[in-house]
């Protein structure tokens, strides 16, 4: 589509083409392509950044929520464009990925508990607090198929993490047993560069008019850097799959635009500490508008609820279920490059009402690139917007 200067009304399928999608983290990469497509007159999809597969599951220990605070989703990673189809072929999607985030009682004695530096069987009076600030890197190549596949888009990627985590729990810990009791104060740090976890993905995506569906599977392949004894860690420790489905509206004559995506992550049990994280909830949404045929502006936004409870953990955490909600702004660019379709999009996120986990803000830098989306072959018939 042709976003800007005006906004002409567009063959469905140029639209149905854009571009691209990285699976899990920031759905972004795929709105890439829907926004670029959007651009051009004709094509609305989307290089998001979609979990990529995570890029889709990433970021274990910047996460928050499950075991020790951790969770395999996070919140985030799909955004505007997520159920638009892209331009079949290659893509890639990178993101750079930075949170600042801190939470006390509970949650950072969960860390402190996964350390072993105090019995978990002991009563505990905490006045301790966590903070972690990760800066994370993602790369998720994804390719989409031209031939449909139950009617639909087929698209596959893989999500690859490098980055560094530091973490730092300080404060005074009162554990006491029976008539004695002990108390004691200080700091605790640790820092990791390292290499995550891989995050495959599978996409299915079709197109209706200005209505887009999606049906998506994801998983964690827990070989990333972890040891149990470690604050800081960049892999998650165990494996989990996640599935679900989204919804995109996209208007190409009048350059709105709103998606959402929900989905059900299951957890396996962490063969180094024998807990089980619960099933957990989640839902990513986002809403723009073209301002012209190469930027955007918009709303992102997300919920997050663990619904069971964690088994096999310390039972002074209880059932440690973990909750977040987060909402923000976010700001597109489509521009060519040679053939091929680039993509940069920032957002960024405020936490609230967070339980059991680290909160805080995180912001997300997407850069994409896709093959170009197929020129309109309609002429314009009307316009939204003429200088």
């Amino acid at each position: 589509m042709n976003p800007i200067k005006h906004f002409p009304r567009v063959d469905r399928r140029v639209l149905l083409s854009s571009l691209a999608m990285l699976p899990v983290l920031s759905a972004s990469f795929r709105s890439t392509s829907a926004l670029a497509q959007a651009q051009r007159g004709a094509s609305g999809s989307a290089l998001v950044v979609a979990i990529a597969v995570a890029t889709l599951a990433l970021s274990p220990q910047i996460s928050r929520a499950d075991e020790s605070g951790i969770s395999f989703w996070v919140p985030g990673l799909f955004g505007s464009l997520a159920a638009v189809p892209q331009t079949p072929g290659w893509s890639l999607g990178t993101i750079y990925y930075h949170t600042s985030v801190a939470a006390s009682g509970a949650a950072a004695a969960a860390r402190e508990i996964q350390v072993g530096r105090f019995s978990p069987t002991v009563n505990v009076n905490l006045n301790v607090n966590l903070n972690a600030p990760p800066d994370l890197l993602f790369l998720s190549p994804t390719y989409t198929f031209a031939t449909p596949v139950l009617g639909g888009q087929l698209a596959v990627g893989v999500t690859g993490i490098f980055g560094r985590n530091s973490t730092t729990l300080d404060g005074t810990l009162t554990t006491g047993f029976g008539a004695f009791a002990a108390t004691r104060m200080g700091s605790i740090s640790d820092s990791l560069t390292a290499f995550g976890d891989l995050y495959p993905m599978v996409t299915l995506k079709w197109n209706a008019g200005v209505h887009n569906y999606m049906t998506y599977v994801t998983g964690d392949i827990p070989v990333g850097a972890y040891d149990p004894n470690r604050l800081s860690n960049i892999g998650i420790g165990h494996g989990a799959i996640d599935a679900g489905g989204g919804y995109t509206y996209l208007n190409p004559t009048t350059g709105h635009e709103f998606s959402g995506v929900a989905g059900f992550t299951y957890n396996f049990k962490n063969p180094d500490t024998q807990v089980q994280s619960g099933v957990d909830f989640h839902f990513d949404w986002g809403m723009s508008k073209f301002l012209s045929k190469q930027v955007f502006v918009g709303l992102v936004g997300y919920a997050y609820q663990q619904i069971t409870d964690d088994t096999g953990g310390a039972p002074i955490l209880g059932g440690f279920r973990s909750r977040v909600f987060g909402i923000g702004p976010q700001v597109g660019y489509i521009f060519p490059i040679g053939n091929m379709q680039g993509y940069l999009n920032l957002k960024g996120y405020g936490e609230f009402n967070a339980a059991n986990r680290p909160s805080g803000w995180n912001t997300w830098l997407t850069f994409a690139i896709s093959p170009e989306p197929p020129a309109s072959t309609v002429a314009p018939t009307r316009h939204m917007v003429t200088k």
